[in-house]
């Protein structure tokens, strides 16, 4: 049996529901529910259960210290001219890029290719088709949305199951920072 698998951090409820609060204005957008609402650190893709349960162990850093990020701004990722996602960011943070360099490190070292996209921290709020309204006064009105500095006391390593009406993602192991 195979496995989707990436790890992310899950924000507290009040910022998950500052972010649902702000999901509205772009016609035929996918918003993102409850239950999507993650800052991926490493996408993993597909592995099967032994190599998941060796994966699982290996993503366990002992020695990395609780920090705070904070939400600020939106934009898009496009890909040849059309947009596909629309995201809020995340301040830039040093404590993040080391705990993400460190979760990179593991899964190579496991074997996995390394991952060749800059990364670009970012909650994802909408899929995005060619079919969707305009996004530019969605884009104009959250420019300078911001939210206050959350915790980050844990990451965890998150099973994905495609479905029509969206990824469900259910937690699998959570990695409590020390």
């Amino acid at each position: 049996m195979t496995h989707r698998l990436f790890v992310g951090i899950r924000p507290p409820e009040t910022i998950r529901d500052a972010l649902l609060d702000l999901m509205e204005g772009v016609d035929h957008a996918r918003w993102q529910d409850d239950d999507q609402l993650h800052l991926t650190l490493r996408y993993i893709g597909e592995v099967d259960t032994h190599q998941g349960d060796e994966l699982a162990e290996r993503l366990r850093l002992t020695d990395t210290d609780p920090f705070e990020l904070t939400v600020a701004g939106t934009g898009v990722f496009e890909k040849k001219g059309h947009a596909h996602t629309l995201w809020v960011g995340i301040e830039p943070n040093k404590e993040l890029v080391a705990l993400q360099r460190r979760i990179e490190r593991a899964c190579v070292t496991f074997g996995l290719e390394p991952e060749h996209r800059k990364y670009h921290p970012h909650i994802t709020l909408a899929r995005l088709n060619r079919s969707v309204g305009p996004i530019a006064p969605f884009l104009a009105r959250t420019a300078s949305f911001r939210l206050p500095p959350f915790p980050v006391e844990a990451y965890l390593l998150y099973e994905s199951t495609l479905r029509p009406e969206g990824s469900l993602y259910e937690p699998v192991v959570r990695y409590a920072l020390a």
